[in-house]
């Protein structure tokens, strides 16, 4: 019975710590980004930084935070066994790299099918005018 006890209270207490360390409003003090866009064509690369919970070059910064933050994994790679269509997007092209929630970040997006449009999309307050 003591150890049934001692186990159930060490899963209760590495659970409230888990909690604690990611996501939640701690998170997003750790979120430091540099995100680059490519429109295509004779356009030229865009440059921005975003710093949250409030700060960077991005246009609307604390609104892309909270939108940031909203999200489970906004910078997750398409899973390589999932059939997308093939579906051009367009020319556009992002990169984003730094920290997220205290973690690193290095994602490249573009819109060359169906998936990665769709990924595009979930974050293109990222992008502005691309």
């Amino acid at each position: 019975m003591r150890f049934a006890v001692l186990g159930f209270v060490l899963l209760l207490a590495t659970g409230c710590m888990s909690r604690s360390t990611s996501g939640g409003d701690g998170g997003s003090e750790s979120t430091s980004l540099e995100i680059s866009v490519t429109p295509g064509g004779e356009a030229p690369t865009k440059v921005w930084t975003l710093r949250c919970p409030e700060g960077g070059t991005l246009p609307d910064a604390a609104e892309a935070c909270s939108k940031l933050e909203s999200l489970d994994d906004p910078f997750a790679p398409v899973p390589k066994d999932v059939a997308c269509t093939q579906i051009y997007g367009g020319p556009q092209e992002a990169d984003v790299r730094g920290v997220f929630r205290g973690r690193p970040v290095e994602a490249h997006f573009d819109r060359g099918n169906g998936c990665e449009i769709a990924r595009w999309d979930k974050v293109q307050f990222l992008f502005p005018g691309a």
